[in-house]
C-alpha cells in the first residue's frame, strides 16, 4: 500500500471525524483542556462508535495501516476504554485473535490486566483513539511485554504530532502510527469550509507552540 493511499485514507477520515463532531475546531473560542491549556482543538473519538460508515472507514484505514506497517501482526489489542471497540472491528477484518488491556490490573479474581487471548511469544499490535504523548498505550504495551507478547508498535486514529509522544515512544523502542493526524485534518478543515483559510495559520501556531 502506497503513502498515497494511505494519505487519501487519512484525508477521508479527517473529514469523517469532522461531519460527526468527533473533532471540534473553534480557533477564535479555545476550549480549556483538563490540564488548563486553551486549546482550539477538541477531540472525542469515541463519538465515532454510534457511526457506522465513520467507524467502519476508520476500521478499514488501521487494518489497511497495520497491513502496511506491521505485516507480522499475529494478535490485537484494544487500550481501554476507546481503542477496544476499534480494535475488535479491526481483528475481525484481519481475521486474527484480539486482546484488549485494562489501565491497571483488576483487583480481585485472577488480577489480570490483559483478557481475551495468550500472547506469550506472539506479534502485538496495540489500538488506540488517540496518541497525545502516548503515555496511557505505553503503559499497556508495557503490560504486553510482561505478559511474554511481544510487542510491534501501536495504530491510532489521531495524532496531535507531538514530539514528546515521538520521544516517549523512542525511549520504549516502539513505532506509532496514526490514520490520521492535525496537520492533515486542519487542512481538510480547511478545505471542507469548517474553518477560514486565515484560521490554519492560528491552529498551526498554536500547535506548534504546544510541541516546544
Amino acid at each position: 500500500m502506497s503513502n498515497v493511499d494511505l494519505n487519501a485514507i487519512a484525508t477521508e477520515i479527517s473529514a469523517g471525524l469532522l461531519e460527526i463532531g468527533a473533532v471540534k475546531l473553534q480557533p477564535n473560542d479555545p476550549f480549556t483542556w483538563a490540564s488548563g491549556i486553551k486549546s482550539p482543538i477538541y477531540t472525542d473519538n469515541r463519538q465515532t462508535i454510534g457511526y457506522p460508515k465513520v467507524r467502519s472507514i476508520i476500521a478499514q484505514g488501521l487494518a489497511t495501516l497495520i497491513k502496511n506497517k506491521f505485516p507480522d501482526v499475529e494478535v490485537i489489542g484494544g487500550v481501554a476504554t476507546a481503542g477496544i471497540p476499534h480494535a475488535a472491528l479491526v481483528a475481525d477484518i484481519l481475521d486474527l485473535p484480539m486482546i484488549y488491556v485494562r489501565a491497571q490490573p483488576k483487583d480481585h479474581g485472577a488480577k489480570k490486566q490483559l483478557e481475551g487471548y495468550d500472547v506469550t511469544d506472539k506479534k502485538v499490535v496495540l489500538i488506540d483513539d488517540l496518541i497525545s504523548t502516548g503515555g496511557s498505550v505505553l503503559g499497556a504495551a508495557k503490560a504486553v511485554t510482561a505478559e511474554g507478547g511481544n510487542m510491534l508498535g501501536v495504530a491510532a486514529i489521531f495524532t496531535y504530532e507531538l514530539p514528546k509522544a515521538d520521544e516517549n515512544f523512542a525511549a520504549q523502542g516502539l513505532e506509532y502510527f496514526a490514520v490520521t493526524n492535525y496537520s492533515n485534518l486542519i487542512n481538510t478543515a480547511a478545505n471542507e469550509d469548517y474553518v477560514s483559510h486565515d484560521d490554519v495559520e492560528m491552529l498551526t501556531n498554536w500547535r506548534n507552540e504546544l510541541a516546544k
